[in-house]
């Protein structure tokens, strides 16, 4: 009966050679079952077993001019199932890199969202300090230094000189430096992004 097998084997290896497809068909039939065990044996997943399968067959099919009938076909076959699974555990080392690039990247990303709201704080803080300014040192401060307006833009619109602009920036400066609960280097380094 084994002898009979062998014999057939190579006859329907010859017949795949030529490009039969029922030869395909009970090859695939003859050999499926053992090759899904033994991948899903490697493997440990039912999905990527299958699709792993399939690829031996598929590579089989396109492969089939290179068969030779005299030399063992099912260790051929296995060969390609572990050059297969070899394969699809290089792909999965690959994609473990890829998720740690995607990891180190998600966590520069949390330190500048970190860095924001650290910053933000502080300007929480700094507003603070800045709403305790007198009224006219406040609104002078606000519009030069929080929205930017040049001297003399305020000087026109509060109706007061240039030179009383830069006394009150100087009062509020130092009265923000006195006040703050910040450290004095981020103090500093507040009231500097400002009075830029």
């Amino acid at each position: 009966m084994k002898i009979r097998h062998i014999v057939d084997e190579k006859v329907l290896l010859s017949q795949l050679k030529d490009g039969k497809e029922k030869a395909f068909e009970q090859l695939y039939h003859l050999y499926s079952f053992r090759l899904y065990g033994f991948l899903l044996r490697l493997i440990k997943d039912e999905e990527v077993s299958r699709d792993l399968l399939q690829d031996v067959f598929i590579k089989i099919w396109d492969k089939r001019e290179l068969i030779d009938p005299e030399r063992s076909f099912r260790s051929y076959l296995f060969r390609i199932a572990e050059n297969n699974v070899v394969d699809f555990f290089r792909k999965v080392a690959c994609d473990k890199k890829l998720q740690v690039k995607l990891t180190v990247a998600a966590t520069e990303l949390y330190s500048h969202i970190e860095e924001a709201i650290y910053s933000r704080e502080h300007l929480k803080i700094l507003n603070q300090v800045v709403n305790e300014l007198p009224p006219q040192c406040r609104l002078v401060f606000t519009l030069c230094k929080l929205e930017g307006k040049s001297y003399k833009e305020v000087s026109q619109t509060l109706g007061i000189s240039v030179s009383t602009i830069s006394n009150h920036l100087q009062k509020a400066t130092q009265f923000i430096r006195q006040n703050s609960i910040l450290s004095d280097s981020i103090t500093i380094l507040v009231i500097a992004c400002f009075l830029k």
